[in-house]
């Protein structure tokens, strides 16, 4: 089991075998995503492989981790597989659950 950790919170939580690595990020699927800890950033960002992506505040009791999350809705045929998956940064720790 892999999380998604940041300001002591689990943000995502999936098998490992769901998640998926690409270009050294961490894709969790959106079902494994805690939605109630992510806030709408304003951020786009352009990735020539992946595509536009989408990014997220981290909101943990008031602390907020700018744009420390990303997905790409639709991202190009080349990274199709990481569509509505959520990646981490900023911060959110990666790691195997205890």
């Amino acid at each position: 089991m892999l999380r998604a950790v940041w300001n002591g919170v689990v943000i995502a939580e999936a098998e490992a075998d769901a998640v998926l690595s690409v270009d050294g990020a961490v894709y969790f699927p959106p079902e494994s995503v805690d939605h109630t800890y992510l806030r709408e950033s304003r951020t786009q960002t352009t990735d020539p492989v992946k595509g536009l992506a989408a990014h997220f505040d981290v909101v943990v009791e008031g602390e907020v981790s700018r744009n420390a999350a990303w997905t790409y809705a639709a991202p190009h045929a080349a990274a199709e597989e990481i569509a509505g998956y959520f990646a981490f940064g900023k911060g959110v720790a990666i790691g195997e659950a205890e």
